[in-house]
C-alpha cells in the first residue's frame, strides 16, 4: 500500500515538474512582451500627447489596421473570443500572427487617438505566445486547454499588476457561473511569473488611492463597515450593473451596424476614424481619447482625477461610453477593460455627488463593479479591488461587484463566453450556450413579437369587423432541441465479424439511423449530396442514374442535446473518425386553444381533488 502510494506521489511530482518546465518560461516570455508593450504604449501616448495634429490621421491608420486584418489577420481577428473558443474546444488554434498583429494594431490605435484599453492586448499575447509553446512541447487536448488559460492568466496580471486577480480571471470568465479549479495552480504561477517578469523589466503601474477615512484606515485590523454607506454602495452596485450591461449591448449593436453599413471591413476603422473626429469637436475635447489614465493637462477629466474628493463629472462615463465603443465596434484594436475603469470611476464619481458618498470610495468601487458586471467575473474584480485598493474596503468592493454581476444579466463583452449556471431561476436561458447565441435567440424572440404585433396591427385595420375578434385557432409552443450531423459517404460500411463482414457490412448510415431508432431518438434521416466534399477530400458529384458512393451524405439526427450526446459517446466505434456538428433548435408544438380552453376546468377540478 505504501508502495503504491509512492508511486502516485511520484507520478505526480513528475507532472507537477513538466508543468513548471513548461509554464515558468512561457510565462516569463508574456511577461517581457506585456512589458515592451505597456513601454511602447506610453511611448505612443506620449508622442499623441506632443503632437496633437496626429489625430487628423486616425481614419489613415484605421484603414492601415483594416487591411493588416483582413489580407494577414484571418482566424486572428477573433481576438479574445477566439481564445475562449479555444480553450472550451481545441480546434485550429491561436495562430502565431495574433500577438505581433495585436501588438502593432493597438499602439497604431493608441498613437492616432483612438479610445481603446490593453487588456485585450495582453491577453492575446498571451494566449498566442501560450498556443505557441503547446506547438513546441506538442502538448495534448487537455494540456493545451490549461496552458492557453495560463497564457490568459500570465497576460491579464501582468498588465495590470494583479497576479491574483490575473489567475482567477483566467478561471472565471470561461463559463458564467463556473470555475475549473484543475488550472487553479498553473494560472496562478503564470500570473505571479508574468506580473514578475513585467516589474524586472522596469515597468510600473498606476497606484490608486482611497483617503476618505484618513488615518483611520492605518488603525484597522479588519475592514470598514458602516449601516448607511452600505446602503449606498448597494444603490450604486445596481447601477453599474445595468451601465456594464448597457456597454456591452451599444458595443455589439454598433459593430453589427458598421457590418451591415460598411461591407467591406477595411473601410470601417476609416468611417470610425472620422466619427471619433467629429466627436472630438462637438465636444471640444480631447480627453476622451486613449486609455484616460492621465494626461498633460491638469484640466483633463482622468481615471485619476476621478478620484478627487469635489470634481464631480455627472456625464464623463457617458461619454468614455460613447468614444470607446465607436473605436472598437468599427475595427480599431485594444481592449475594453482600461476604457471600463474609466466609465466605473466616472460613474462611481457622478453617484458619490448624488448619494452624498465619498468620490474616491465610489470612483474605485465604479473601477471594478462594472468590469465585474461587463465581463461577468466578480470574483477577480473584487480580488483585483483589494489589491489595487485595499483589503480595508473588501466588503463594500465585494458587495459593488457581486450586485454589479447579478444586475448585468446575461450580457458581456466576451460573446465567446458561455453559461454554464445561470445568474438567476427566473427567465434564465439554456445552459452551455454562449452569449452570442443568447443573443441571437433574444433577437429571434424580439423579431417575433414585432412580427406579431405588426401582424395584429395589420388585421385590425384590414380585417371586416366580424372577423377582428376572431382568434387564431392555435398557439406555439417551443421546446429547446439539439440536432446533430455526421458527415460521411455512402460506402462506409460498419465493421462487423463474420460472412457479413466478409461480404462487405451493412451501408454505416443505415445502421446509424437504425441505432438511433433503437436508442429513442426522436427523428432521423440520411440527407444525400449532389456535388461537394468532406473532410479536405477530393470534390464529388453525382448523376441521375448511379450514386457515387464517395461523394459526401449526412445523417441527421434530432433530439435532446443530452440524448444526443449520450448516442455519440455510445457508438463511438462507428463515429470516431466522422465529421460530427450539433446545432442548437427550437422544437415547435402546436395546441388547439378550443380543446385546451375545454380541458381547463376539469384540470383546476383535478388540482382541487374534486
Amino acid at each position: 500500500m505504501l508502495f503504491v502510494k509512492m508511486r502516485s506521489w511520484l507520478a505526480k511530482a513528475q507532472t507537477s515538474l513538466l508543468w513548471l518546465l513548461w509554464i515558468i518560461p512561457m510565462a516569463a516570455v508574456v511577461g517581457s512582451s506585456c512589458a515592451f508593450f505597456l513601454w511602447i504604449l506610453d511611448v505612443a501616448t506620449n508622442t499623441r500627447f506632443a503632437h496633437p495634429w496626429l489625430l487628423y490621421f486616425l481614419p489613415v491608420a484605421g484603414l492601415v489596421v483594416g487591411l493588416v486584418y483582413h489580407y494577414w489577420g484571418k482566424s486572428a481577428e477573433g481576438g479574445n473570443n477566439l481564445i475562449l473558443e479555444q480553450i472550451h474546444e481545441p480546434g485550429g488554434g491561436v495562430p502565431r500572427r495574433m500577438a505581433p498583429l495585436i501588438l502593432f494594431s493597438t499602439v497604431l490605435t493608441h498613437l492616432f487617438g483612438g479610445s481603446a484599453g490593453r487588456e485585450g492586448t495582453a491577453v492575446q499575447m498571451g494566449g498566442s505566445i501560450a498556443s505557441g509553446f503547446a506547438r513546441f512541447f506538442r502538448l495534448e487536448t487537455p494540456h493545451v486547454r490549461i496552458l492557453l488559460m495560463t497564457g490568459v492568466a500570465a497576460g491579464f496580471g501582468a498588465v495590470f499588476g494583479t497576479p491574483i486577480a490575473g489567475a482567477v480571471f483566467a478561471l472565471e470568465v470561461l463559463a458564467i457561473g463556473k470555475m475549473q479549479y484543475e488550472s487553479l495552480i498553473p494560472c496562478l504561477v503564470a500570473s505571479v511569473v508574468g506580473d514578475w517578469t513585467c516589474h524586472a523589466w522596469g515597468i510600473a503601474h498606476t497606484q490608486y488611492r482611497i483617503n476618505f477615512m484618513g488615518n483611520v484606515v492605518a488603525s484597522l485590523h479588519g475592514f470598514h463597515l458602516e449601516g448607511t454607506l452600505l446602503a449606498k454602495v448597494m444603490i450604486a452596485g445596481v447601477i453599474f450593473g445595468l451601465v456594464g450591461a448597457l456597454f456591452s449591448e451599444v458595443s455589439h449593436t454598433l459593430h453589427g451596424g458598421f457590418k451591415k453599413f460598411c461591407p467591406y471591413a477595411p473601410f470601417r476603422p476609416v468611417i470610425g476614424g472620422v466619427l471619433v473626429i467629429g466627436l472630438v469637436y462637438a465636444l471640444g475635447t480631447r480627453e476622451y481619447l486613449g486609455l484616460g489614465v492621465w494626461s498633460p493637462n491638469p484640466n483633463d477629466i482622468t481615471i485619476l482625477t476621478l478620484f478627487h474628493p469635489g470634481n464631480i463629472h455627472y456625464w464623463a462615463w457617458w461619454w468614455k461610453i460613447v468614444f470607446t465603443a465607436v473605436t472598437l465596434s468599427c475595427g480599431f484594436k485594444g481592449g475594453e477593460v482600461t476604457p471600463l475603469f474609466f466609465i466605473g470611476a466616472g460613474l462611481g464619481n457622478a453617484l458619490s455627488g448624488l448619494l452624498g458618498a465619498p468620490t474616491d470610495l465610489f470612483a474605485a468601487l465604479g473601477f471594478v463593479a462594472i468590469f465585474a458586471g461587463a465581463s461577468n467575473t466578480p470574483l477577480a474584480s473584487t480580488i483585483m479591488g483589494i489589491e489595487l485598493f485595499g483589503a480595508e474596503h473588501s466588503i463594500y468592493i465585494a458587495v459593488a461587484c457581486f450586485l454589479a454581476y447579478l444586475c448585468s444579466g446575461h450580457s458581456g463583452i466576451y460573446l465567446s463566453q458561455r453559461i454554464a449556471v445561470a445568474k438567476t431561476a427566473e427567465d434564465a436561458p439554456p445552459t452551455d450556450l454562449s452569449l452570442r447565441q443568447v443573443r441571437e435567440i433574444q433577437s429571434l424572440r424580439r423579431q417575433d413579437i414585432l412580427r406579431d404585433l405588426r401582424d395584429r396591427f395589420t388585421s385590425t385595420i384590414n380585417q371586416p369587423t366580424e372577423i377582428k375578434s376572431m382568434p387564431h385557432p392555435h398557439k406555439v409552443i417551443s421546446k429547446e432541441i439539439g440536432m446533430v450531423r455526421i458527415y460521411l459517404t455512402p460506402k462506409d460500411r460498419r465493421k462487423t465479424s463474420g460472412l457479413r463482414g466478409i461480404l462487405g457490412g451493412t451501408p454505416l448510415y443505415r445502421e446509424l439511423i437504425k441505432t438511433a431508432k433503437t436508442d429513442g431518438i426522436i427523428n432521423a434521416a440520411a440527407h444525400h449530396t449532389h456535388y461537394g466534399y468532406s473532410k479536405g477530400g477530393k470534390l464529388s458529384a453525382s448523376n441521375l442514374e448511379t450514386l457515387n458512393p464517395d461523394l459526401t451524405m449526412c445523417v441527421e439526427l434530432i433530439g435532446q442535446r443530452q440524448q444526443l450526446e449520450l448516442f455519440c459517446r455510445r457508438h463511438g466505434d462507428m463515429l470516431h473518425d466522422k465529421v460530427i456538428v450539433y446545432k442548437h433548435l427550437e422544437h415547435w408544438e402546436l395546441h388547439d386553444n378550443k380543446i385546451e380552453a375545454h380541458d381547463a376546468p376539469i384540470k383546476e377540478l383535478k388540482k382541487e381533488g374534486t
